[in-house]
């Protein structure tokens, strides 16, 4: 019995001379799966010569289109796909069932369960995301057991024992979060003694995160190579000069990642190398999207193309090692591999990530990409501005996941909890920790490196009407450029604090004309006459310390002679702003002291 196929190769003109099959049946011989009696094959292997050239299919197909031959064998043909199943052609007449603790194949179209499953043709990528379920490799009840093979442990080596790991970071183009991208590979819980370093930088706006990094951890590594933007290397060309720096160096592994996959979990590293795969990426996406480090599938042409998986396991609905066609962003590749990937990221008219892993296909090196934990997440850093000081500071609407993480409070999500008794400092005055140390200082540094402060006169330029009642030394959001980032905040993190605070109030989005920095100095404006604010409720955030930045300063509600001096650094008060509140800002004596205001809801 041989298998059998849709498509009559080599040769099409023979195609007529095959006997007839119904219509869902496949009518061609595949010589890639055949079964039969020892004596009967061998008596047709060696019914004529072959030279060890010529084609094998071509062979068994004559022999079995000659009618005489045919039947001296018994030769059939698996029309069904009982026993064999030919994929090229056939991947949508093939679908993955469980039952149980077990996976299998099943043909929808003929209703059989093949025993054998043949990835012929060019369908090996396809074929390679089924051989994640066959076999019982993934299964619904007991989920992935090809996880639990040919693992190895390093965690109770000793440091100097550990293998030995080239780690290569590339900045390709501006980045959000570089800085803590940076960081966050110091953290890895790996000896650095043990770590050869490799950086490639393209873009001279990352030169100062990196040469912080170096001045910090230079010398805990084993070694460095940086290559910075006065090198004039391509993306290409250092991609390869890290397999060679890796080979050279008798690295055990190459650990690449670029600026943009945030890895978050400290145990990355380890977890890579105990799972004890050649290639092996952690999957990694934009937070809240499918946008993610891997293709499920490709298209003849190589490009992307959505597996019917996909979306589950970026969603992490399925868990496991998963052969995948395509990988990029962060990876794990194997030092026994470092020969045989020399100049792999370079092909003609193709992008170094495209020529990578067409390399590893072509090269039959599969890749795995592994869900089982959450090691990190892709940044979105497409046209990303770099005009600002503190270019992070305005990523709350393009990367709110790493915006909330390094510049909200880490204690901001106490404040919603409904069994939580809030901080009334003052009646109907308010008290939350919303902002991190992180947020004050960049926020405070973007103000002075515009240094464009009023005067504290009644006549301003900046307002519609020209005119301030209650001036200030201030600036406002506008002017640096983050009103409508300042507003995003408001909607985001202010009004379920709001809403927590003055039940019953619901306004969405909230709106607020005035957002700005106010400064405190003893020679300067040291204090704020009482006044209403032009507000439905108004917040005001505190960026510095008393008694370590300033001395005096505060907050009295004379309504109620209730004052609020002891203010704590990103902490923001929130109260009624006209009618009930009449409040003064009182005398900053030493120091300095910044504070930011929204009147919310005019």
């Amino acid at each position: 019995v041989f298998s059998a196929e849709g498509f009559c190769w080599p040769d099409p003109s023979l195609a007529a001379s095959y006997p007839e099959v119904k219509s869902k049946e496949k009518r061609f011989l595949n010589s890639g799966g055949y079964v039969g009696y020892a004596k009967d094959l061998y008596e047709i292997i060696t019914h004529r010569s072959i030279k060890d050239t010529d084609d094998d299919q071509l062979y068994f197909t004559n022999i079995f289109l000659d009618e005489t031959l045919r039947k001296k064998w018994n030769m059939k043909l698996d029309v069904k796909s009982e026993l064999f199943q030919n994929m090229h052609g056939a991947q949508g007449d093939v679908t993955i069932k469980f039952k149980s603790d077990h996976s299998y194949a099943y043909n929808v179209i003929t209703g059989t369960t093949p025993v054998v499953v043949h990835g012929n043709g060019p369908i090996k990528p396809e074929f390679n995301r089924f051989a994640n379920y066959l076999a019982d490799g993934w299964t619904t009840q007991n989920g992935c057991q090809a996880c639990k093979e040919e693992t190895i442990s390093i965690r109770e080596l000793k440091d100097d024992e550990f293998p030995t790991v080239l780690v290569s970071l590339f900045f390709e183009q501006p980045t959000p979060f570089a800085e803590d991208f940076l960081e966050r590979i110091a953290n890895l819980k790996y000896p650095k003694s043990r770590i050869d370093l490799f950086i490639h930088n393209k873009v001279e706006f990352h030169n100062k995160d990196i040469a912080s990094f170096l001045e910090k951890y230079n010398d805990m590594y084993r070694s460095a190579t940086i290559l910075m933007p006065s090198d004039g290397i391509y993306e290409a060309a250092a991609r390869n000069w890290a397999v060679e720096v890796c080979k050279q160096k008798n690295d055990q592994y190459l650990f690449s990642v670029d600026v943009y996959a945030q890895i978050t979990d400290p145990e990355t590293l380890i977890d890579l190398i105990e799972q004890n795969r050649t290639v092996l990426a952690p999957i990694l996406s934009r937070p809240y999207k499918l946008w993610s480090n891997f293709w499920g599938a490709v298209n003849k042409d190589g490009w992307y193309a959505r597996s019917e998986d996909y979306i589950d396991i970026v969603e992490k609905k399925k868990i496991g090692l998963w052969n995948v066609p395509y990988i990029t962003g962060a990876y794990l590749i194997h030092g026994s591999l470092m020969e045989e990937l020399r100049d792999i990221y370079s092909a003609e008219n193709v992008e170094p990530d495209m020529a990578f892993c067409g390399g590893l296909r072509k090269r039959g090196i599969f890749m795995y990409a592994t869900n089982r934990k959450i090691l990190g997440h892709l940044v979105d850093y497409d046209n990303m501005d770099t005009s600002h000081l503190h270019n992070d500071l305005y990523q709350i609407v393009q990367n709110p996941y790493d915006w909330k993480l390094k510049y909200i409070h880490e204690n901001y999500s106490q404040s919603l909890e409904l069994n939580r008794t809030l901080v009334q400092p003052c009646p109907d005055v308010f008290w939350f920790p919303i902002v991190s140390t992180k947020f004050c200082d960049s926020l405070v540094e973007e103000m002075e490196n515009l240094n464009q402060w009023s005067g504290g006169r009644h006549e301003d330029p900046r307002l519609a009407g020209g005119y301030e009642n209650v001036p200030t030394v201030d600036t406002h959001m506008r002017q640096i450029g983050m009103e409508e980032h300042w507003l995003h905040f408001l909607k985001v993190y202010v009004s379920p604090l709001q809403e927590r605070a003055f039940e019953g109030y619901h306004s969405d989005p909230p709106r607020a004309i005035m957002n700005f920095v106010v400064r405190y100095r003893p020679n300067e404006q040291d204090r704020l006459r009482p006044h209403h604010d032009s507000s439905t409720f108004t917040i005001n955030i505190a960026l510095n310390t008393p008694m370590k930045d300033f001395e005096g300063g505060g907050c009295r509600f004379l309504r109620y002679n209730c004052s609020v001096t002891a203010t704590r650094k990103g902490w923001m008060l929130m109260h009624p702003g006209r009618l009930t509140h009449f409040h003064e800002g009182l005398v900053t004596t030493k120091g300095t002291r910044y504070i930011m205001i929204s009147f919310v809801d005019p």
